[in-house]
């Protein structure tokens, strides 16, 4: 422990300094003014040495020791020369994970690396990046501006600090030091928003649609398929004998890649508007790969579709603005309010459990008691008779 001292009635300071205990005197007297001006000084002094700032020529230029102490830490300099820097680890890390990641995520990390990560810790050794360190940047993305001068999010945020989190463990496991990332909890997500269409916006919707995207919007309304299924949906995944549509791949950086994760891989069962809009696809197509393409015969982007069809028809009817997410947020609160069966509805989601359905749709899950979709479709034609009349159609439901 640092204590100011006292010698032939003047005043030292006696403290430790690299495992070293250490006597610097001085040529004050040892009076009650001067002991409280030593102590502010040693207070300060061991404020650097713990955060490691202590230059101690600064403080004690004639002392013997400052030389001492520079051989001491060219000493310590040498015997940690083969701790890479964060930088140098950092791309031997990129390059082992990237044979277990797709493309599109691989693009996602080196932006992250590039952009974030690099410009702060690159050229740090590893053992030397801190838990503060860490939190200091992460508190500067909180402040920071992200796209169209909108602060970076949380999730946002959790993203960036993720690649830290994974290279510091597999580092301090390498090099055998402390992960300064230990205790550091994610930043609370916000729960997103679930703003589904009712069956009554639904059906304005694909009234009033273009007649190419009908189809479409119809597949996704009531499948609950994510935006990168639907458009990497090929014709050898829709079984019309069965009326299943298998997905089994999607379409990401316009690059077609499996299933993000088992769960994804799944079988959905068609609903009779769905297989209607299948079969009027189908005719259309001609032959094509895709369910859904473009005129070029190619997959859809789906950022021209939502740019040119999907907003538009949304001003035109003067409904809210949406993400075209929301449409699989849709089929889960529809087939809720139909009462199917959370088991089946999961299912078709492509959820491994029904926790999340719960979690997200709580407000809209009635007592349900179905099993196997027929509810839907007792929901759909009840609302369409409510509508329309009683519904004179006798087409049997294997066709």
């Amino acid at each position: 422990m640092a204590t100011i001292a006292e010698c032939n009635g003047k005043l030292l300071f006696d403290f430790r300094y690299k495992g070293i205990r250490v006597k610097e005197y001085t040529p004050l007297p040892d009076t009650p003014a001067n002991r409280k001006k030593m102590q502010m000084i040693m207070d300060r002094i061991e404020a650097e040495i713990l955060l490691g700032t202590f230059d101690y020529a600064q403080y004690f230029p004639n002392s013997k020791r400052v030389e001492k102490f520079k051989v001491l830490e060219n000493r310590i300099a040498c015997a940690r020369s083969d701790m890479p820097t964060f930088r140098e680890f950092t791309e031997v890390w990129f390059l082992e994970k990237q044979p277990e990641w797709r493309n599109s995520y691989i693009l996602n990390i080196r932006q992250t690396l590039d952009k974030y990560l690099l410009p702060k810790f690159g050229d740090k050794e590893l053992d030397m990046i801190t838990k503060a360190d860490i939190l200091a940047f992460r508190s500067d993305l909180v402040r920071q501006d992200g796209l169209k001068g909108r602060k970076l999010s949380a999730s946002r945020i959790n993203h960036v600090l993720m690649p830290v989190r994974q290279i510091m463990e597999e580092a301090a496991d390498r090099y055998d030091f402390q992960s300064p990332y230990r205790n550091i909890k994610p930043l609370k997500v916000p729960r997103s928003d679930v703003e589904p269409f009712t069956l009554e916006e639904v059906q304005l919707i694909l009234e009033h649609i273009r007649r190419d995207f009908k189809a479409y919007y119809s597949v996704r309304f009531f499948t609950g398929l994510r935006t990168a299924e639907i458009d990497g949906l090929p014709w050898d995944a829709v079984d019309f004998e069965r009326r299943q549509i298998l997905v089994k791949q999607a379409i990401v950086n316009r690059e077609i890649v499996p299933t993000k994760t088992d769960g994804s891989y799944r079988t959905i069962d068609m609903s009779k508007p769905v297989y209607e809009a299948l079969r009027e696809q189908r005719k259309a197509t001609k032959g094509e790969t895709y369910v859904f393409t473009n005129g070029a015969g190619q997959p859809l982007r789906h950022n021209d579709v939502t740019k040119k069809v999907w907003y538009p028809i949304l001003r035109l009817l003067g409904l809210k603005k949406r993400r075209p997410y929301q449409t699989r947020h849709t089929a889960a609160t529809l087939w809720l309010a139909s009462g199917e069966s959370p088991e089946w509805i999961a299912r078709q989601m492509g959820h491994a459990t029904t926790e999340m359905l719960f979690t997200v749709y709580s407000r809209y899950v009635p007592n349900l008691v179905r099993q196997d979709g027929s509810a839907f479709e007792t929901f759909l034609k009840s609302k369409h008779e409510v509508n329309n009349g009683p519904s004179h159609d006798t087409e049997d439901r294997n066709e």
